[in-house]
């Protein structure tokens, strides 16, 4: 029982010991808040980015569409008229190479727009993530400084 008397509980842990060190500075209440303000107008600017790049892509479907549909049109006219059983063989085959063509092209095309928007706003998110460590490293010198 001696043994379990020398030793020291967690309740006799000395928290005034461990934080002697330790010195408080107030808040630079300013600083703090002009740096959420930066965090959020740079969120804030990637999301307009994203937004804009969805509006881009949606608008570039639709015009994708409204072409495949004339295009379209424009075979079942071509396959009213009277023609050759060789020459329908061609011009399906042609249309068949073209749509595979347009399709493998458009595809690439939205791939980029959306490629390209969501590195624009994450590159809008990084430079702001890095200029918000290079401010901690600079309130922490301030402070070591004091």
């Amino acid at each position: 029982m001696a043994e379990a008397q020398t030793r020291p509980s967690f309740f006799d842990f000395d928290v005034t010991k461990m934080m002697a060190d330790f010195r408080f500075r107030p808040l630079d209440v300013e600083a703090f808040l002009a740096c959420q303000r930066r965090n959020i107008e740079a969120l804030t600017q990637a999301n307009q980015l994203a937004v804009e790049a969805v509006q881009a892509v949606a608008r570039r479907q639709i015009e994708i569409a409204r072409q495949t549909l004339e295009d379209m049109s424009a075979l079942l006219r071509d396959i009213a008229q009277p023609a050759s059983t060789e020459d329908r063989i061609a011009k399906n085959t042609e249309y068949a190479k073209q749509m595979l063509e347009k399709s493998a092209s458009n595809g690439r095309e939205i791939t980029l727009l959306a490629t390209k928007a969501g590195t624009e706003a994450a590159d809008v998110l990084r430079k702001r993530a890095c200029e918000g460590l290079d401010e901690i490293r600079d309130f922490a010198k301030q402070q070591s400084a004091h």
